[in-house]
C-alpha cells in the first residue's frame, strides 16, 4: 500500500507538471502571436515554450515579454513638466535635401528647430571637466544634472563639491543618477552628494527583485543645465577615465558639448521629465526656465528616445539621414551592432552612390561586445562603407554627420540596447561650421586609425569566428 502510494504520487506530480507546462506553453504562444512582430522571434519563442518545459516559459517571462513599454505607458502617465516648448521658427538655409531632413525630425518629434544656439565642442574630461565645473561654480540660480555614470574617484569628487557648494550659495540642484551606472548596491557618490546636502535621485531604483532593472529602462543621458540657460551634453560620463593623464588603467576618449541659447530649455525639460518621474517633484519654479536669447547661429532640435512614446524614434531618424543624404555619412560610435534595417539603410545609402565613413574602437571596453561586432561586420562585406577602427585609448564618441550640413550628438550608441531599452538624449543640429569642425574632428580619427575589412575578419581562425557568431546572438540585449 506505502509503495502504490509513492508510485501514484510520483505519478500525479509528473502528471501536474505536464500540465503547467502545457498550460505556460498555451500562454505564452498566445502572447506571442498577438504581441510579437519578427516572425523569427516569435517562432524562436514559441519552440522555447513548448521543446523546453517551464524553462522555456520561465525565460520568456524573463527577456521576452516587453514590459518596458508596459511600463513606460504608466512613466509617460506619470511624467509631468512646464510646458515650456521654444517657439517654432522657419527651417535653416541648407540643401533640399537637408531641408527635408529637418522636417522629417519635426515630425518624428513633434517638436519645431529652435534657432540661436552657439555650441563649443569639448573633447574628453580634460576638456569637458573644466568647462562643466565652471559653470557650476558660477551658478546663481539653478543647476541639473543626470548622469548614467558618476564615480566616487577623483574626478567625481570633483563635481561633488562644486554641487555641494552651488547648494550652500542658495543655488537649486538636482542630481538624477541611474542605478545600474552607478553601483547598484553601493552607490557611494549618491551617499557622498546626500550627506553634503544636495538633492541626489536614482532613476528606476527599487529592492523588490522581480522588479529590478538589471537589463532594461537605463537612463543613459549625460546632462547638465545650469541656470536654465547653459547645457552640456554629449557621451562622457563622470569618472577619472575620461581624463587623459590621470593614471586610470582603461582611459577613454570622449566627446561633449557646451550649449547656449534657447535649445538649453529643451534639455532642461528632458531632464525635469525625469526627475518628475523618479521622484514626484514637479520643477515648475523660474529659476528653472528663465527668458531665453539667442547666441549662436545653430539651429538645434532635442531627441528623446527610450522604452516609452518615444520608442523607434531614434531609429527613424537614423533612417532618414541615411535615405536623404546625398554626399556623405559619417558615424562614430563605441557600440555597432545596427539591426537588419539600419544595415539595409546603409547599404542602400552606399549603392546610391554616398560616401559612407564608419569609425569604431579597435579595442572594445566590453568583450562580448567586441566579439558580437566582429562577428555583426562580417555582414558588410557587401556593404560599400569605409571602416575604420581607433588604436587605444577606447573611444567613447558618438558623432553622425550627413553632408557636411546635418549632424547628431548626444548619448546614444548603435545598437539595440540605445535604440530600445535605454532612455538618450541627442541633440539634432543643423549648421554648416559646427558640422564641419565635426567632420574635422571624424578625419583626425581616420588618419590616425586603420582600415578594417570584412575578409580580414572573415579570414581569422575558426574558433574565434564561432566565439563571436555566438556573441551576436546576444545583439537583442546589448
Amino acid at each position: 500500500m506505502h509503495l502504490f502510494s509513492m508510485t501514484w504520487s510520483s505519478h500525479g506530480f509528473t502528471i501536474a507538471l505536464a500540465v503547467l507546462h502545457v498550460l505556460l506553453a498555451g500562454i505564452v504562444t498566445v502572447n506571442v502571436l498577438l504581441k510579437k512582430s519578427d516572425v523569427r522571434a516569435a517562432l524562436g519563442w514559441i519552440a522555447a515554450a513548448w521543446f523546453s518545459p517551464i524553462l522555456g516559459s520561465l525565460l520568456y517571462y524573463m527577456f521576452g515579454i516587453n514590459r518596458v513599454t508596459r511600463r513606460a505607458l504608466k512613466l509617460l502617465r506619470r511624467r509631468a513638466a512646464p510646458a515650456s516648448a521654444p517657439p517654432a521658427v522657419s527651417g535653416p538655409p541648407a540643401p533640399a535635401n537637408i531641408v527635408l531632413l529637418t522636417a522629417l525630425g519635426e515630425r518624428v518629434t513633434g517638436s519645431p528647430l529652435t534657432a540661436g544656439n552657439a555650441v563649443a565642442i569639448l573633447e574628453n574630461g580634460d576638456g569637458a571637466y573644466p568647462a562643466m565645473l565652471s559653470a557650476i561654480g558660477a551658478a546663481k540660480q539653478s543647476v541639473a544634472m543626470a548622469s548614467y555614470i558618476f564615480r566616487n574617484d577623483a574626478a567625481g569628487r570633483a563635481f561633488a563639491a562644486a554641487l555641494a557648494e552651488a547648494r550652500k550659495r542658495g543655488v537649486e540642484v538636482r542630481v538624477l543618477l541611474d542605478s545600474v551606472g552607478i553601483g547598484y548596491f553601493f552607490p557611494l557618490i549618491l551617499y557622498r552628494l546626500r550627506w553634503s546636502g544636495v538633492r541626489a535621485a536614482r532613476f528606476l531604483h527599487t529592492w523588490l527583485p522581480w522588479r529590478m532593472p538589471f537589463l532594461n529602462m537605463r537612463d543613459h543621458r549625460k546632462l547638465l543645465v545650469v541656470d536654465g540657460k547653459i547645457a552640456f551634453v554629449g557621451g562622457i560620463n563622470i569618472g577619472a577615465e575620461n581624463l587623459q593623464n590621470s593614471g586610470a588603467r582603461h582611459p577613454v576618449v570622449d566627446t561633449h558639448f557646451r550649449f547656449e541659447g534657447p535649445i538649453a530649455r529643451t534639455v532642461m525639460d528632458a531632464f525635469a521629465r525625469d526627475w518628475a518621474f523618479a521622484t514626484g517633484e514637479t520643477l515648475d519654479d523660474p529659476r528653472w526656465w528663465p527668458e531665453q536669447t539667442p547666441a549662436g547661429p545653430v539651429y538645434a532640435r532635442g531627441l528623446s528616445s527610450g522604452p516609452d512614446a518615444d520608442i523607434y524614434k531614434l531609429e527613424m531618424i537614423l533612417g532618414g539621414a541615411l535615405s536623404l543624404a546625398r554626399e556623405r555619412v559619417r558615424i562614430v560610435t563605441p557600440y555597432f551592432l545596427p539591426d537588419a534595417r539600419l544595415q539595409f539603410a546603409i547599404a542602400q545609402a552606399g549603392l546610391r552612390g554616398v560616401q559612407i565613413d564608419i569609425v569604431l574602437p579597435e579595442v572594445s571596453d566590453q568583450f562580448i561586445m567586441q566579439w558580437a561586432m566582429q562577428a555583426h561586420l562580417r555582414f558588410f562585406r557587401h556593404v560599400a562603407a569605409n571602416i575604420t577602427v581607433t588604436s587605444p585609448p577606447f573611444d567613447h564618441s558618438k558623432l553622425l554627420t550627413v553632408d557636411g550640413q546635418w549632424c547628431l550628438i548626444g548619448s546614444s550608441n548603435w545598437d539595440a540596447r540605445s535604440f530600445r531599452l535605454n532612455f538618450e538624449f541627442d541633440l539634432e543640429c543643423c549648421d554648416h561650421d559646427f558640422a564641419a569642425r565635426l567632420d574635422a574632428i571624424i578625419d583626425a580619427k581616420i588618419a590616425s586609425g586603420r582600415r578594417l575589412t570584412p575578409e580580414a575578419l572573415l579570414a581569422r581562425p575558426v574558433p574565434i569566428r564561432l566565439r563571436d557568431a555566438a556573441a551576436r546572438l546576444l545583439m537583442p540585449y546589448l
